[in-house]
């Protein structure tokens, strides 16, 4: 009974038929604002001459829900699944949707064919949102799913235009901090490992570490800056390269934990001692910064409240379809350990 008819309109011949984009008929479907009267006459006339059943819309109106929200993983290097912010972020959410009666489905959207059949999945009315996990710039996945009238919510941003609905930690200021941590301390050759920079998140926590120097009076110069991918492997070249490059070097904020504890192998091969000769910062305060020699100074990312925040925005939108997109950034916190 609930899959669609052989032949059955599509809401792209619905779109096609009233003249306007799929946007719109998606708009019309959830009620939304922001629709002339004349676009919607013309798209209602287009689902009624068709016999067009809009899934979401259809369960919506009947009251059923699906009961069930995707959490979305849309990395598509597999290594990434390994590292510690996938867990937690998996137990943040989780333990967020407990109480709620809402089961969390994990998916993986590596692909553009991944992509498509998760779309579909989601117009289907198996889910009754998604949260999305690790999106980076240029993702169309968000926008497909928003037109599809499905509520979603991202863990960060895709870029500094983002207008989807977000929960995100305070980047910027989080590295900014942990710098001036590091100049208080006497450093002054102070270097950075990124994350990988076609993501916002990376290229805001470089922001941080460029704001702090230049306030400073230092000026970041790139050949102070070393990319990673996030991985342990990946931030132990980046050190590496940064020790040839600048042997002076008397200190390094690292783009995440995984990273910083890469890092500091790196300096223990080339025989630097930490901190006495180079100060290292992390950035989420993952288990891992208390399990490494020395124990890791590190931003604190707030990942139960981000959880608990995604959520509730998501929930919200569930229940009743929000006027506005939201806009969430959570503050971080300097933990100050050994090795800085």
């Amino acid at each position: 009974m609930g899959r669609r008819r052989p032949g059955a309109p599509t809401l792209e011949e619905v779109a096609a038929h009233a003249g306007v984009g799929r946007g719109t008929v998606s708009r019309v479907i959830n009620n939304a604002a922001g629709v002339k009267e004349s676009t919607r006459r013309a798209v209602q006339q287009a689902i009624q001459e068709l016999g067009y059943v809009p899934n979401l819309a259809a369960r919506s109106l009947a009251g059923q829900r699906a009961d069930a929200v995707a959490l979305v993983l849309t990395e598509p290097d597999w290594r990434q699944f390994a590292e510690p912010f996938f867990s937690e972020i998996v137990r943040s959410l989780g333990d967020a949707l407990a109480d709620t009666g809402m089961q969390l489905l994990l998916t993986l959207v590596r692909s553009d064919a991944e992509r498509q059949r998760f779309l579909e999945f989601a117009r289907g009315g198996r889910v009754d949102g998604a949260l999305l996990v690790s999106v980076h710039d240029g993702d169309l996945l968000p926008d497909m799913l928003v037109e599809a009238g499905l509520p979603t919510v991202l863990l960060g941003r895709r870029s500094g235009d983002e207008y989807v609905s977000y929960v995100d930690a305070d980047n910027v200021g989080g590295a900014r901090s942990a710098v001036s941590h590091l100049l208080k301390r006497g450093r002054r050759a102070i270097a950075t490992v990124t994350g990988p920079l076609d993501m916002h998140v990376a290229q805001c926590r470089l922001r941080g570490y460029q704001e702090a120097l230049a306030m400073a009076g230092l000026r970041g110069e790139p050949s102070w800056v070393a990319e990673s991918d996030f991985t342990e492997e990946s931030g132990r070249r980046a050190m590496a390269e940064l020790i040839e490059r600048h042997p002076e070097i008397d200190g390094v904020i690292a783009a995440s934990d995984t990273t910083a504890a890469g890092a500091l192998q790196a300096l223990h091969a080339a025989g630097r001692r930490v901190p006495e000769d180079v100060a290292v910062i992390g950035f989420d305060d993952f288990p891992l910064a208390q399990q490494t020699k020395p124990r890791l100074t590190t931003v604190r990312q707030p990942l139960e409240e981000i959880g608990r925040a995604m959520v509730r925005l998501l929930l919200e939108e569930v229940e009743e379809p929000a006027v506005a997109w939201h806009h969430v950034i959570l503050r971080t916190e300097l933990v100050v350990r050994e090795s800085a």
